[in-house]
């Protein structure tokens, strides 16, 4: 009877008391476990954020230095651009500057030489220059001689002969008479007077020139010194510079046949031998004429 309203209500309480006790020790495990878990959660999260943080950082700096260094750089870039650009502005105003200084003498020195032969050259000089004429259409031979000969014998209008002052009747004659003991043509010759020859004589017949006149010296040397002012530049451009052969300034007129009005005939190669000394009778004081 103790054993069943007694001890057992006893028991049965003990063992509920254990069961609670139990039970809430379990659940404050879990609790713990829990906690824990959140903790460890929480503690990688902040790991993960603290990384986060670090990285993005890390990338802005570097994203901040290479955009330092690229506005640098092309900053940099741009400042050397415009010095180029300032560099070769100024290159180009000094070669402008020397091109013109040099287009501006090289003009008042030929004006002048022009002018001063303009003055020089009086009547006896003239009777000269066709004295001269005159000699080098007697040397004339092969295909120069052809063209020539060619461009007077299907001239159907008189030939015109410009000089730079107003012939003698005996120069004239000499003209015509050279031209046709050298070319077998007589010719109809109408002769006139142009002061821009300089000391000079020009034929013309159908489209086809023959000429010699102190302005070719002239004309010569300038289209040489025009030369060598182009080829300056390119010179002072090269980083090392080139051995280059000038053109030759030529000091002799020469006898020239061209297909238009404007243009001159060469001479051939074995009267060039012999210009030097009739340029030099030319201008002698002695030379009779022929």
């Amino acid at each position: 009877m103790l054993k069943r309203f007694l001890y057992k209500p006893i028991l049965n309480a003990i063992d509920a008391r254990e069961k609670k006790v139990a039970d809430e020790l379990a659940d404050a495990d879990a609790k713990e476990a829990e906690a824990q878990k959140e903790k460890e959660e929480f503690r990688r999260k902040n790991e993960e954020f603290d990384q986060q943080h670090t990285a993005l950082l890390s990338r802005a700096k570097n994203e901040a230095k290479a955009e330092r260094q690229r506005l640098l750089e092309e900053a940099r870039q741009e400042a050397s651009d415009l010095r180029s650009k300032q560099q070769e502005t100024l290159r180009n105003d000094k070669q402008n500057l020397n091109q013109a200084i040099s287009h501006r003498a090289q003009q008042e020195v030929f004006a002048i030489a022009r002018k001063a032969l303009q003055d020089l050259a009086g009547t006896s000089l003239e009777e000269r220059t066709v004295d001269a004429f005159a000699q080098r259409l007697l040397e004339l031979e092969g295909a120069e001689k052809e063209q020539v000969t060619s461009a007077l014998g299907v001239s159907s209008s008189p030939v015109l002969v410009r000089t730079a002052f107003e012939l003698p009747q005996a120069q004239r004659d000499l003209v015509k008479k050279t031209i046709k003991e050298t070319l077998g043509i007589e010719i109809q010759a109408r002769f006139e007077t142009v002061p821009d020859l300089v000391s000079g004589i020009e034929l013309t017949a159908n489209g086809q020139k023959v000429a010699w006149s102190i302005a070719d010296y002239l004309s010569s040397l300038e289209k040489s010194i025009d030369e060598l002012l182009k080829e300056q530049p390119k010179s002072e451009a090269k980083t090392e510079p080139e051995l280059k052969t000038e053109p030759e300034l030529k000091t002799e007129p020469e006898l020239k046949t061209e297909p238009d009005a404007k243009a001159r005939s060469e001479s051939t190669d074995e009267s060039a031998t012999e210009q030097g000394s009739e340029n030099k009778k030319e201008f002698n004081p002695e030379l009779k004429s022929k």
